[in-house]
C-alpha cells in the first residue's frame, strides 16, 4: 500500500520496534496528525479472545473522562413518560413504531447511537436488519436498553463510548481528536484501558492483550507496551 508525503514523513518520527508506555505513544500519534482536518486518535486493541464463544465475547462502554470530541446524534426509542424525559435529557430524536418505516423504508439514519427502554425493545428488534450490522442495536450490555434514559443520554452526550469485539478479535475506539492534549488522550487512553481489563473473561486461557497500537485517522499507528495491562 503507497502512502502519502506526510504519511511517510510522520512515520520516520516512529519506531516499529518499539513498544513505547502510553504517554509516549500518545504523543507520538498526535505529532503523526498532520491532515487538514482534526483527525481522531484511534486505539486497535488486538485480544487472544475468540469472539465465537459466546464467554469469550468482550463488549461494554465507558465513559471518556474529557469526551470524544465528537457531537453525537442520540435517538431514542421511548414512549410515555419517558418521551419527555429523554427530550429533557437532550436526546436529538425520541419516538416509537413511527420512526419504524422512515428508518426501513426511507432509510433515516442520521443518528449515532440508539438508546431504547426495554419495553420499546420488541419494537426495535424489527430494525435488527439495518440497525444490527451497523452497530446501532441497543443493547443492555452497552446501557443503551434502559429505563434510566436520562443518565444514558447524559453519559452519551458526556463522551460515553461502547467497545466491542470485531470479527479478528480486535477492539477499535476513538479515544478523542487531535486538537486534545497530550493529557486528556492519555487520560482518555487509560479510562478505555481499565475498563478493557477488567472486562477479561474469565474462560480465557492465555494472553488476553496482544497488542495495542494508536493512531491518527490518517496517520501511521505506534505501538504501546502491554506489561502494564
Amino acid at each position: 500500500m503507497k502512502h502519502g508525503k506526510k504519511y511517510v514523513e510522520a512515520a520516520k518520527n516512529i519506531d516499529r520496534a518499539v513498544l513505547y508506555e502510553a504517554e509516549e505513544a500518545v504523543a507520538l500519534a498526535k505529532k503523526s496528525a498532520v491532515a487538514k482536518f482534526d483527525e481522531t486518535i484511534e486505539v486497535h486493541i488486538r485480544t487472544g479472545c475468540d469472539g465465537r464463544h459466546a464467554d469469550q465475547q468482550i463488549r461494554g462502554a465507558v465513559v471518556l473522562p474529557n469526551g470524544t470530541g465528537k457531537t453525537v446524534r442520540v435517538l431514542v426509542f421511548a414512549k410515555g413518560d419517558k418521551v419527555a424525559e429523554a427530550e429533557a435529557a437532550g436526546a436529538d430524536y425520541v419516538g416509537g413504531d413511527e420512526l419504524i418505516p422512515k428508518i426501513q423504508n426511507d432509510g433515516w439514519l442520521d443518528f449515532d447511537v440508539v438508546v431504547a427502554t426495554p419495553d420499546m425493545m420488541g419494537v426495535v428488534g424489527r430494525l435488527g436488519k439495518v440497525l444490527g450490522p451497523k452497530g446501532l442495536m441497543p443493547n443492555p450490555k452497552a446501557g443503551t436498553v434502559t429505563m434510566d434514559v436520562t443518565k444514558a443520554v447524559n453519559d452519551i452526550k458526556a463522551g460515553k463510548i461502547e467497545y466491542r469485539l470485531d470479527k479478528a478479535n480486535i477492539v477499535h475506539c476513538p479515544i478523542g481528536k487531535a486538537s486534545f492534549t497530550e493529557e486528556q488522550l492519555t487520560q482518555n487512553f487509560n479510562a478505555l484501558m481499565d475498563a478493557i481489563v477488567k472486562a477479561k473473561p474469565s474462560t480465557l486461557k492465555g494472553q488476553y492483550l496482544k497488542s495495542i497500537s494508536l493512531a491518527p485517522t490518517m496517520g501511521p499507528g505506534v505501538k504501546v507496551n502491554t506489561a502494564k495491562y
